[in-house]
């Protein structure tokens, strides 16, 4: 039997997904909702607000965790959008805010971000350098177009530091799967499970299973 175009993609993206072997873990369950909130400031130009709250079994990290974040996004070219936005984000020991400029491509059935972020901490004098580079796949499961399949792979890396302590290179690695319903034109509900790896030297990583759930309006 041949193959679907979806099908292979997904087989594909599939290497991007698997676990990074490596020494002992720790595990821990978090849950994240979002709500995001779209709109069109031009033919061209669109803004997205997001509003995350992000519960945390780990109270040693830090406990539950707000972030807020806006960003703008410009088609230069079809299938082509450059970007960027602001965010703060802060739990019970950590106060954070950060600046993002991103490129975003899209082809298909495929999208690529490539982001890149400044994070300012109260203990730090310069901002902490992060590349984040995400590729999805997302596959109507319907010719209506209400039911996607989502998969994902995003990975980070840290490339300064501003203590002695910090880790330099590769610092977490996400995978995602899960479904996107469009109720309207305007809302759609996206439920995901992320596995989120992040790496430590000399110590065993620290592995987070969290379900997902966004719920985003467009106007």
């Amino acid at each position: 039997m041949p193959v679907r175009p979806s099908a292979r993609a997904l087989l594909s993206l599939s290497a991007l997904m698997l676990p990074v072997a490596g020494h002992s873990e720790t595990n821990e369950t978090q849950a994240w909702l979002t709500e995001s909130l779209i709109f069109t400031a031009s033919p061209k130009d669109s803004v997205t607000i997001d509003l995350s709250e992000r519960a945390r079994s780990d109270a040693t990290s830090g406990g539950e965790q707000f972030l807020g974040r806006i960003g703008i996004d410009h088609l230069l070219a079809k299938g082509v959008l450059v970007g960027g936005g602001f965010a703060y984000l802060h739990d019970q020991s950590v106060h954070e805010i950060r600046t993002h400029q991103q490129l975003t491509l899209t082809h298909g059935i495929w999208t690529s971000r490539t982001r890149m972020e400044q994070r300012f901490f109260d203990y730090a004098d310069g901002p902490v350098w992060r590349l984040r580079q995400r590729v999805q796949a997302a596959v109507p499961l319907d010719d209506k177009g209400k039911w996607t399949l989502i998969a994902a792979g995003e990975v980070f890396f840290h490339l300064n530091r501003v203590r002695a302590s910090d880790k330099t290179g590769l610092a977490t690695l996400r995978n995602q799967i899960g479904l996107r319903h469009r109720f309207s034109r305007a809302v759609d509900l996206q439920i995901l499970y992320m596995r989120q790896q992040t790496f430590r030297d000399a110590r065993p990583d620290v592995v987070a299973h969290i379900p997902w759930a966004t719920l985003s309006w467009h106007i």
